[in-house]
């Protein structure tokens, strides 16, 4: 069930989401209804995990443990 919502706005706060809405197919009543209801959630939820995502879960083993301090060297060598 729907029911009418008037909202006080700052215009120059609406204007980037209208344009949002209108870029992605999308009334800016849907993409307001998202936001609260993402908003009020139950973080007890799980969030569910497509079958490709677990088979590639662990897929990746880092043999490096000290990954940090490379990868800094390396945007050190880069940008020096």
């Amino acid at each position: 069930m729907s029911t009418k919502l008037t909202l006080n706005i700052d215009q120059n706060t609406i204007e980037e989401p209208k344009f949002y809405a209108k870029n992605n197919s999308v009334s800016l009543s849907k993409l307001i209804e998202n936001y609260l209801q993402s908003l009020t959630k139950k973080n007890t939820e799980k969030t569910k995990v497509s079958p490709l995502v677990a088979s590639l879960t662990g897929a990746i083993t880092i043999e490096n443990k000290d990954y940090e301090k490379e990868y800094s060297d390396y945007l050190s060598k880069k940008y020096s």
